[in-house]
């Protein structure tokens, strides 16, 4: 029976629940000094006055520098056209966000280090500070005056002014996805060790080692092969920590010029204004009906915040735009973007990364499309969605979707949800006027994984005593590929699980990998390990038939999985210690690698509806209910996929009813740590109603697609819809996110409805 699909315990989990992980705020290296930095408390100014005297003579003080002392590559926009639009490693005359590193420290302590940050003298002389969308856009404040405008980048064409001629109904909606903070347990953390020959060893908590890698080697300016980076355990990084960010490049460079360790582990509060933001994107949202509820066409213009200097966020909109169109058979489509800089933290990918946006404008719009035509949302979903039998199918948006069975994931949420039952329930409530009102939210989604399709590493090799190494150009931060992995391997070699070693994030034993990221890592990475596995496999039945002189074709794997043996001949069987041996006797390992591309990115489904009661004398939101149906093909891991469907949903939930990084008008943090940002806990959220549906992708081998990021792409919308929902008899049309018991409250009371 294959062990592919079955629900096997995860392997990670008996250290992470005994001795904890390994951090690299755990390693405790010998001689190691601290970095701490000294960051900008304006949003925007000049550096007109830096006095670092005190700072250099104080206790414990290795180093103190500012940019004119650092020795570094000059770093490079993303933006060609903007060449000036870049972060510096240190600011020197302009800082642009609350959080901007201006000063680093090294010191033999901790607290030596945070001591002396508080000597540093700077004097700024502050500017306008804009952190308003449409402001940036106006170009009202200009963050680089050089550049004469603070558009980073824009997408799309003029609307048509006759679009909407051969529409019977039109819905247009104003929609924030508002900005929020990754927020990881585990926050920034770089050490870095130099070797007697100079080389060194960064320890990085970050999702792509060999780009941190690179990123060092380019900006120190030294040979590829002086740096080696390890990722240890890695407490969450949600796409955020796929980017490479200024402290990380300063701690290696001062170990490398110091000649001693350096660590730095940042502070929650500096991670909320230091870690890259994600959302922050404004639309405008517009869908045009026949009378019927027949689509004839949808245009979503939108705004994106790209933080002070742009980066990932800048691009997001190309996925906002990829996926605008949904799970619908829409016959047309505007799509218009602009990306700008704001004197806030900058936007970098978080979980989903452009593609909740989209869910978030055509859910939201079809509820208010279903609402304006008195129709069953339900049913006007069924009635525009892409047919089973139209796959593949290349939307308007540019995508071509692989395989879909849209109707039956709606099907099977109405059913399992008790969706007739609900409505009558809701139906009731209204007609007592109670004072806690039902919402029922529907969201039916389509997401992209592997967005940009690109390649993965991985390489099996059978060792001397039996034992299988695999090792992975993925680097998994909570994902749990030593378990998935290793179901791979036991599913074509047979070995027992913990017969399988699996290496990830090290640039000296991984050869090469792009990382984890974009839901990228099972259908990528996973699918090089199993041709990996698959090919060892052939070499084996090699060797093996040599030594019994026997066809390759009649060796199987054994009974017990631990070697080959002749078909219906069990004492016919080698070990895979001997099969090892007999290979290296010849001078050829029994390993393979394999680089795996697939030809297009996969796109996950499903739908999702979760039931609320909303206090409208209070505002307060309850989630009673969750029911999620996810898409992803072939599931390897069940119960690991459930884990990334929970942690999705919850984050999505989130979203819809709390989160939300808040500036002032001067652009000074107001939620700068977890006492102001609000964070979900198990305390807000029932248990889920998950339902597995599996559509197999053509694109590679196992089927799979990626799960990571579908729960939070299905539930936020599936959330703003429940609320809207129980409000509509108030008529209240739309609130955008957070939704708040204030902000419910406050619309309520302006409906002239009667609250406490």
């Amino acid at each position: 029976m294959s062990i592919l699909g079955n629900t096997v315990v995860r392997k990670e989990d008996p250290k992470l629940l005994t001795v904890g992980g390994r951090y690299v705020g755990d390693l405790h290296l010998n001689e190691t000094y601290y970095a701490t930095f000294v960051t900008s408390t304006v949003a925007h100014g000049s550096i007109v006055a830096l006095d670092l005297e005190a700072a250099r003579s104080a206790e414990g003080v290795i180093g103190v520098y500012s940019a004119e002392d650092l020795s570094l590559v000059s770093p490079r926009s993303v933006f060609s056209e903007h060449p000036t639009m870049v972060q510096p490693y240190l600011a020197s005359e302009t800082v642009r966000f609350v959080g901007e590193p201006v000063v680093m420290i090294v010191a033999t302590s901790p607290a030596c280090a945070l001591d002396a940050a508080e000597l540093v003298f700077i004097d700024y002389e502050a500017r306008p500070a804009v952190t308003d969308l449409e402001a940036a856009y106006r170009n009202e404040v200009l963050l680089f005056p050089e550049e004469g405008t603070n558009v980073v980048t824009s997408l799309g064409q003029p609307f048509d002014d006759a679009f909407f001629d051969d529409a019977e109904i039109v819905v247009s909606q104003r929609m924030v996805n508002q900005r929020l903070a990754p927020a990881p347990l585990e926050g920034r953390a770089l050490a870095a060790v130099p070797g007697e020959d100079g080389r060194l060893t960064c320890y990085a908590s970050t999702q792509t080692p060999h780009s941190v890698k690179s990123a060092v080697v380019e900006a120190l300016g030294i040979a590829e092969d002086m740096v080696r980076v390890i990722t240890p355990d890695v407490g969450g990084g949600f796409g955020a920590k796929a980017s490479q960010y200024r402290e990380e490049i300063l701690v290696a460079w001062a170990a490398h010029s110091l000649g001693s360790p350096v660590t730095w582990v940042e502070t929650r509060s500096q991670n909320m204004v230091g870690l890259g933001h994600g959302r922050a994107q404004v639309q405008v949202g517009t869908i045009g009906a026949t009378a019927e509820g027949r689509i004839t066409g949808y245009r979503l213009d939108v705004l994106q915040d790209g933080g002070a200097y742009p980066m990932v966020g800048c691009f997001l909109p190309i996925l906002t735009m990829q996926m605008a169109p949904g799970i619908y058979n829409i016959p047309k489509l505007e799509f218009r973007s602009s990306s700008v800089v704001t004197n806030t933290t900058p936007i970098v990918s978080y979980r989903g990364a452009g593609r909740p946006e989209a869910t978030a404008a055509i859910e939201c719009l079809m509820d208010l499309l279903a609402r304006k035509l008195q129709m069953d949302p339900a049913e006007l979903r069924r009635m525009n969605m892409i047919e089973e039998d139209a796959f593949p199918f290349t939307t308007t948006g540019g995508s071509t979707y692989d395989v879909g069975a849209y109707g039956a994931a709606l099907d099977k949420a109405l059913a399992v949800g008790r969706y007739g039952a609900l409505r009558e329930e809701q139906r009731e409530r209204r007609q007592q006027r109670s004072v806690r009102q039902l919402g029922i939210g529907l969201s039916c989604y389509v997401e992209v994984t592997n967005p940009f399709p690109s390649q993965e590493f991985g390489g099996v090799e059978v060792l001397l005593d039996g034992s299988v190494l695999v090792r992975s150009g993925t680097s998994p931060h909570g994902q749990g590929h030593d378990t998935s992995w290793s179901m791979l391997v036991s599913e074509v070699l047979g070995v027992p699980l913990e017969k399988v070693v699996v290496v990830t994030g090290d640039t000296d034993r991984v050869p090469r990998g792009v990382g984890t990221f974009g839901s990228r890592s099972l259908q990528l990475g996973g699918v090089a390990v199993f041709g990996a596995a698959q090919e060892v496999l052939e070499l084996a039945r090699q060797v093996g038939s040599e030594l019994l002189e026997a066809d390759p074709e009649d060796l199987v794997i054994s009974d017990d999985g631990l070697g080959l043996q002749v078909v219906g001949s069990p004492t016919s069987q080698l070990s895979w210690s001997t099969l090892a041996q007999a290979a290296m006797s010849k001078g050829t390992p029994l390993s393979s690698e394999v680089d795996f591309k697939a030809e297009n990115s996969t796109f996950p489904f499903g739908a999702h509806l979760i039931v609320v009661e909303v206090d409208v004398e209070t505002g307060k939101v309850e989630i009673r209910s969750v029911v999620a149906v996810d898409d992803a093909g072939k599931i390897v891991a069940p119960l690991l996929a459930e884990g990334q469907v929970h942690g999705g949903l919850a984050q999505g939930i989130a979203q819809a009813l709390m989160e939300e990084v808040v500036y002032d008008g001067d652009g000074n943090p107001l939620t700068s740590n977890l006492a102001d940002y609000a964070m979900i806990s198990a305390a807000e959220l029932p248990s889920f109603q998950l339902v597995h549906q599996e559509t197999p992708t053509f694109l590679n081998p196992l089927g799979a697609k990626g799960i990571g990021e579908s729960g939070t792409i299905g539930s936020t919308p599936a959330v703003v819809n429940a609320v809207l929902d129980a409000l509509s008899p108030y008529g209240i049309e739309y609130l955008d996110m957070p939704l708040t018991p204030n902000r419910i409250w406050k619309a309520l009371s302006s409906q002239g409805e009667t609250v406490a």
